[in-house]
């Protein structure tokens, strides 16, 4: 991320904000966080602060298109520049496939795609008219999931909105190919995370691994990071599988 201006949707907490701090550790000179919890994306431009660096947040109830803009145009006046986009934020919904109610599908789908949409819309108009660096205008990472790939009868809406953002992401990528914007994703498994251990199914997904075990968060975000920064010049549409073997591509 040297050299580049960030900016994390779903910064706050969670994988976002071991982003947020690894973006700072590699190099990124500007951060901003987009959060339903401002004082939680306040608390993750700490690192960034803390090098003098130049951090501003917003809070944002992503389901709502103009919110998105409004968070991301105020985001981007304060830092002048964003060279790279990640949408992190996400909800994970359970339910049997059979029970899922309304406002669980309109809960999912307004934050996990049409959130992801608006800032992708958003990210682009900006990106679009500011100077190449290099070959590259800007960079768009978005989180999926191998749930994406795999029947999961018990969080069947999650999964269809992660499929679908991998299709969101392969049709904005051949879109603004001829600007010089790169867009892709990246779709992990289990997380080994404590609300991962909570929720009871990590131990589960270890032993489905050939690799015995989860990720560590770190090792997803440093895909992440590869993705949206300076060294990736060239690939776009691609959905990167972080799975430790779990899902293969």
């Amino acid at each position: 991320m040297k050299g580049l201006c960030v900016l994390i949707v779903g910064g706050g907490s969670g994988l976002g904000a071991l982003l947020a701090r690894m973006a700072v550790d590699d190099g990124a000179f500007k951060l901003g966080i987009i959060d339903i919890d401002r004082d939680a994306a306040e608390m993750a431009l700490e690192p960034a602060r803390a090098k003098g660096l130049s951090a501003t947040s917003a809070k944002c109830d992503i389901q709502r298109g103009p919110e998105c803009h409004l968070a991301f145009e105020a985001v981007a006046a304060k830092l002048g520049r964003i060279d790279t986009l990640v949408n992190c934020a996400a909800i994970y919904p359970r339910r049997p496939i059979l029970e899922i109610t309304d406002a669980e599908w309109d809960a999912s789908t307004g934050i996990n795609i049409k959130g992801t949409y608006h800032m992708m819309v958003a990210a682009i108009r900006h990106m679009q008219p500011q100077e190449p660096k290099g070959h590259v205008r800007g960079r768009i990472v978005n989180l999926t999931s191998v749930d994406a790939f795999k029947a999961h009868p018990q969080n069947a809406h999650y999964a269809a909105t992660k499929a679908a953002v991998v299709s969101l992401t392969r049709s904005f990528a051949h879109h603004v190919a001829k600007d010089g914007i790169l867009v892709n994703s990246v779709a992990p498994a289990g997380m080994a995370t404590e609300r991962a251990r909570n929720l009871g199914f990590l131990e589960e997904l270890a032993k489905a691994s050939p690799l015995g075990r989860g990720a560590q968060p770190a090792e997803v975000a440093e895909w992440v990071l590869m993705a949206g920064g300076p060294k990736n010049t060239y690939m776009t549409g691609e959905n990167i599988i972080v799975s430790g073997g779990y899902v293969y591509a």
